[in-house]
């Protein structure tokens, strides 16, 4: 039996720069994980309800307490981080 498809929301500063959701969704499907993300800002993140908030990593100790979890990536460009961290994540699911 496959896991249940998990949400998360990859959250940065500015909505029109993706780069944080292409490269977690890219470590994604490489990994096979059961997360689907959405992306969006700070404003866009009220009402979700999802499993994790994959943002830098300054801001994900601002959200520690807002959200489920917040995964923060030092190195948008850094797949190894962002698997690791989501790994880490996936270990408390």
């Amino acid at each position: 039996t496959s896991a249940p498809e998990m949400e998360a929301f990859c959250l940065t500063m500015l909505p029109i720069n993706p780069v944080l959701k292409i490269k977690a969704d890219q470590v994604i499907s490489e990994n096979g994980y059961p997360i689907q993300t959405e992306h969006g800002n700070l404003d866009s993140l009220n009402g979700f309800s999802g499993d994790l908030v994959i943002t830098m990593d300054d801001l994900a100790d601002e959200l520690k307490d807002k959200v489920p979890y917040a995964l923060g990536i030092r190195n948008i460009m850094d797949k190894v981080e962002m698997k690791s961290k989501m790994e880490e994540f996936l270990a408390t699911k």
